[in-house]
C-alpha cells in the first residue's frame, strides 16, 4: 500500500489562502517561497537587511510570485495579522513583535521545527557548544553507509521542509540543531545527542541559563522510547540525565563507565553490564584530538540501535573531517598549516591546541561574543610558542595570557595585527621546521567576515598563495 503523509497533506490544505510571514531570507527560508506559492498561501517576507543585501535568487522569487516584502531594521513593525510565522534561526523567538502576533493567535514556527512535526521518518538531532557538525556528519555517514535513505539538514546540509513529501517512515533524518533553532521548540527528535555545554552566544542569549534551557528542548519532549546521548564528562550535560524521559547513553573520555561508550587507553570501547568490548583503536582514526574521539563515541552511541559495529568502524576510520575543523591546508618548509576557523569559542580553541604535540604558532582573535578568555590563557602558555592576535578580542586574549604569564613567571612571543593577511605573513616569517601554524580564533567572525566558513576560506587562500 502506498504511504501517504496525512499530517503533511492536512497542513498543505490548511496553507491555502493563509497569511504566512517569512522572517529572514537565508538559506533555510528561500525554498519555502516556492513551496508556499505552490500551496497558494498569501506570503509576506521580512528581512532586517536592506534590499541591496538580499540575494538575487530571493528577489527574483519575490518578483515572480508577486510576494509582499519589507526590508530594513524596522521591517517587523509591519508584522501584523498573520496566521503562521516562519522565523529564521537568527530571529530570536522572544522578539516583542513576534510575541505580539503569537498572543493574538499566530503560529510561530521554523523550517526545522516543521520537519520534526511533519516528517514520518526517525529523526536524530545533534546539539552542543562544540563538535556538533563533526558528530552530525559522522552520524549521517554511518547511517548512509548502512544503506538507509538519509537526509541531512538543520545547520548543515540542505533545507529539508520541501523534502518532507518524499520522506518515508523507514528513512532517517539527521539534524544539526543550534540553541537559536531549539529555543522555542516544542517537539524533540527520536534520538538526541548533546556533545557538551559551555558558555556560548552570550552576546545574543539573555544569559547562560537561557542558553542551557534552549539546549534542553532537544530531549525535553521525548517519550519513553526516546534515546538521549550525553557527555558524562561535562557537568551540565551529565545533570540532564535526571530530566530524561527515555533511555540515556553516556559517553566519556575520562571515566571508565559501567555502561556507555568510553575512550580508554587509546581505544574506544562499549561498556555494558560491566563488560568492556573493544570497538576501535584511535590510531586507526584519521581525525586528530581527544575531542574528535569523543565525537566518534557520541556517533557510535547515537547509531548503535540502527547499524552494526562494523559499519561504524569503517566510516569512523576513514572519515577525514569537515572543512574548517582542524583542516590541514598545506605543509610548507616542514611547517603544517591548519585551518580551525570553526574555533569560535575558547573551549573549541583549547580542544584544537590539545590535538597537537608539536610546537604551535597560534593565530587567534575576532568578533566579541562576550565570553571569558581567562580559561584559554594557561593552555596557550602550555602549548603555544608564538601568539598572533587580531580582531575585537585581541586585547581580551592578550591581557588574559599576560596575567597568567605573570603568575607563572613565563614569557611568550606575541604579535597584534590589523588583518588576517598580516597574521599569515608574520606566521610564515617566524615558523620553523616541525612547528604547526594553527588558525583557531576562539572568537566569532562577524567583525570582518560573513561567517566562520568565509573566514576559513580566506585563511586557506592566503596560505595557499604563499610562495
Amino acid at each position: 500500500m502506498e504511504y501517504k503523509n496525512q499530517r503533511l497533506e492536512e497542513f498543505n490544505r490548511y496553507l491555502k489562502n493563509r497569511k504566512v510571514a517569512i522572517i529572514g531570507l537565508g538559506v533555510s527560508n528561500i525554498p519555502l517561497l516556492d513551496y508556499l506559492n505552490d500551496k497558494e498561501a498569501r506570503v509576506t517576507v521580512f528581512d532586517e537587511k536592506n534590499i541591496d543585501k538580499i540575494s538575487k535568487e530571493a528577489l527574483e522569487k519575490i518578483r515572480q510570485y508577486e510576494i509582499n516584502s519589507y526590508f530594513g531594521e524596522d521591517c517587523l513593525k509591519n508584522l501584523k495579522g498573520f496566521d503562521i510565522i516562519f522565523r529564521s534561526p537568527s530571529c530570536m523567538p522572544n522578539r516583542e513583535e513576534l510575541q505580539e502576533e503569537v498572543n493574538r493567535g499566530a503560529i510561530l514556527t521554523s523550517e526545522i521545527e516543521m520537519v520534526l512535526k511533519m516528517s514520518p521518518s526517525k529523526i536524530i538531532g545533534i546539539t552542543g557548544s562544540d563538535g556538533k557538525t563533526t558528530t552530525t556528519t559522522l552520524i549521517y555517514e554511518i547511517i548512509k553507509e548502512k544503506g538507509y535513505k538519509c537526509y541531512l539538514g538543520g545547520n548543515i546540509g540542505t533545507p529539508l521542509f520541501t523534502k518532507i513529501e518524499e520522506m518515508m517512515p523507514e528513512d532517517i533524518v539527521v539534524l544539526e540543531m543550534s540553541s537559536f533553532q531549539l529555543m522555542d521548540m516544542e517537539i524533540s527528535p527520536n534520538i538526541a545527542v548533546i556533545t557538551n555545554i559551555t558558555p556560548n552566544h552570550l552576546n545574543i542569549h539573555k544569559d547562560y541559563e537561557e542558553y542551557i534551557e534552549a539546549k534542553k528542548n532537544i530531549f525535553k519532549y521525548q517519550d519513553s522510547n526516546g534515546i538521549l546521548v550525553l557527555n558524562y564528562d561535562n557537568e551540565v550535560t551529565r545533570e540532564f540525565a535526571k530530566e530524561a524521559n527515555g533511555k540515556v547513553i553516556f559517553f566519556s573520555s575520562k571515566e571508565k563507565l559501567s555502561d556507555g561508550i568510553i575512550l580508554d587507553d587509546g581505544k574506544i570501547k562499549e561498556c555494558k553490564d560491566r563488560v568492556r568490548r573493544h570497538i576501535l583503536d584511535v590510531k586507526n582514526i584519521k581525525l586528530r584530538g581527544t575531542h574528535n574521539y569523543e565525537n566518534s563515541c557520541a556517533a557510535i552511541a547515537a547509531t548503535a540501535s540502527l547499524v552494526d559495529t562494523e559499519t561504524q568502524i569503517n566510516v569512523i576510520s576513514n572519515f577525514a573531517g569537515v572543512e574548517h575543523r582542524l583542516e590541514l591546508v598545506r605543509e610548507l618548509n616542514g611547517v603544517k598549516w591548519y585551518n580551525d576557523s570553526i574555533g569560535t569559542s575558547p573551549t573549541r580553541t583549547i580542544a584544537g591546541l590539545n590535538s597537537f604535540d608539536e610546537e604551535i604558532i597560534l593565530i587567534a582573535g575576532g568578533y566579541d561574543k562576550h565570553l571569558e578568555y581567562e580559561p584559554l590563557a594557561k593552555p596557550i602558555l602550555d602549548k603555544v610558542k608564538t601568539l598572533i592576535l587580531m580582531g575585537q578580542t585581541a586585547d581580551k586574549i592578550f591581557y588574559a595570557v599576560k596575567a597568567e604569564a605573570e603568575i607563572q613567571n613565563k614569557t611568550i612571543e606575541t604579535y597584534v595585527c590589523e588583518s588576517l593577511e598580516d597574521t599569515v605573513k608574520i606566521a610564515y616569517k617566524v615558523a620553523k621546521n616541525g612547528q604547526v601554524v594553527l588558525f583557531s580564533p576562539a572568537s566569532a567572525s562577524f567583525d570582518l567576515f560573513k561567517n566562520f566558513a568565509e573566514r576559513g576560506q580566506k585563511f586557506k587562500e592566503l596560505v595557499n598563495n604563499i610562495k
